[in-house]
């Protein structure tokens, strides 16, 4: 069956606008637009410019195409301008390249790595808790965004980067995973004119390549650090593969570890924003996590040991990816002639899928747009319909990483304060490879004003 035969298999979403199609809905109500799409059954056309997409709304349906890797290969303008960020590392890379890379990465996730990692995550939150004070508005973009870079820095490179140079990263990193989702959106060919924008970009990925090129050399030069996710990351081997193939080239190890600064920082810190403006949102939530991690802590720092205790913490963060998963638009490509359910998908096609439609169905989770932790007591999410980190081989390489770090950020902050809204206004999401809470800003009020030490200070700017 031909391209066009196939496509019009499929319903096509009403609204789509000359040129653009879909993609100035997508972008003007990220939230709603997506939404909608389960109204024309389990599949759905979208346009996306002059590009026709096919959307999974059906879970099943959706698990089956992220399964087969081989068939729904990584593609798409997604990843297509994600490849041209990162170049060919875990997440972006195709099938064919993608087992070694996993094999060799698998090494810097493992459980015994963790205990190093959250040291790095745990004092960089406490230390953002402790420069707040009573009453203090902070920006919770800048806040989260800065908090987890600074901590993936600190677990990358072991804090060897001077804070010159963490300063820039996290600036470079904040306009690159900002431009993608844009760059998405955009005819090639704009992409190459010298605009202010575009210059930005290509001069923020310019210097982030620069740097954590050299780190890579630095590390392998100096043998030290050994406890740096890039130093495990150097010294990986897969017996599986070719002698040649055995290890990470300097290029490759450069390549993975921007890939986890693109797909992870951002992503986590946008997490944590929308989990702390549901909080600000629901004080009785907001006082039983509090009342239950103190209870935990009991005056401690948190730690990698007392996690498996920080239970309602983790059903918060468990419940806020359930409704603010962060990779919420992806694309996927056919490698070849296949079939989705009932419908023909030729090879070259582009698909999509959304985390955030699949969570958000009424029919699985009731009262879905209501922040409810509790929803997750005695009860792990279902592999089908909760895949914020997506699945199969392809799924998240990270996905415990960001877990973590949410959970052990949250329970830090949140010993220390409360967070209080200065408005009503919900706060609408600013696209990019993620969702991010435009503007929000809340309130700090300490639960124990003899432990917040640093005298009052102007508001936390990034």
């Amino acid at each position: 069956m031909s391209h066009s035969a196939a496509a019009h298999a499929v319903p096509l979403a009403r609204g789509a606008l000359p040129v653009v199609g879909h993609a100035m809905a997508l972008v003007r109500d990220p939230f709603t637009f997506p939404s909608s799409l389960p109204e024309y059954g389990d599949l759905v056309r979208i346009r996306l410019g002059p590009q026709t997409v096919i959307m999974t709304c059906d879970p099943e349906l959706t698990r089956s195409m992220l399964m087969d890797d081989a068939t729904f290969d990584k593609g798409g303008p997604f990843y297509d301008r994600a490849r041209e960020a990162s170049g060919d590392g875990l997440v972006t890379c195709p099938h064919r390249l993608h087992r070694r890379q996993r094999r060799l990465c698998q090494p810097a996730f493992t459980n015994e790595r963790y205990g190093d990692y959250t040291s790095a995550m745990i004092a960089t939150a406490e230390e953002l808790a402790r420069s707040w004070h009573h009453g203090q508005i902070i920006d919770v973009n800048d806040a989260t965004v800065l908090l987890t870079m600074r901590s993936m820095v600190k677990a990358m490179f072991a804090t060897r980067l001077s804070p010159a140079v963490e300063r820039q990263m996290v600036d470079d990193l904040t306009v690159a995973t900002g431009g993608i989702f844009r760059r998405m959106l955009t005819p090639p060919r704009l992409n190459r004119v010298p605009t202010p924008g575009n210059l930005r970009y290509n001069q923020a990925q310019a210097r982030l390549r620069t740097t954590i090129s050299d780190a890579v050399i630095s590390h392998r030069a100096a043998l030290a650090g050994q406890d740096a996710l890039i130093a495990v990351l150097l010294n990986s081997h897969d017996p599986a593969s070719p002698e040649a193939l055995r290890a990470l080239s300097d290029n490759e190890v450069a390549e993975q570890v921007l890939t986890f600064f693109l797909a992870g920082a951002e992503t986590t810190a946008n997490l944590l924003a929308w989990t702390l403006y549901e909080l600000s949102r629901a004080p009785d939530t907001q006082e039983r996590l509090h009342a239950h991690t103190a209870g935990v802590l009991r005056g401690r720092p948190s730690s990698f040991t007392l996690l498996p205790e920080l239970t309602y913490a983790d059903h918060v963060v468990t419940e806020a990816l359930r409704m603010y998963p962060s990779a919420w638009f992806l694309t996927r490509t056919a490698a070849r002639d296949t079939r989705l359910g009932d419908a023909p998908v030729p090879a070259g096609t582009m698909l999509a899928y959304s985390a955030y439609v699949i969570q958000r169905r009424p029919d699985l989770y009731p009262d879905p747009h209501r922040f409810r932790p509790e929803r997750w007591e005695g009860r792990k999410p279902n592999r089908s319909t909760y895949i914020p980190f997506g699945a199969g081989a392809r799924k998240c390489i990270g996905d415990r990483f960001a877990h973590i770090q949410a959970t052990l950020s949250l329970a830090t902050m949140t010993t220390l304060w409360r967070f209080d809204p200065i408005t009503d206004r919900i706060p609408r999401p600013a696209v990019h490879a993620t969702l991010m809470p435009r503007g929000l800003q809340l309130r700090v009020v300490a639960h124990d004003p003899a432990q917040t030490v640093i005298p009052p200070g102007p508001p936390h700017r990034r």
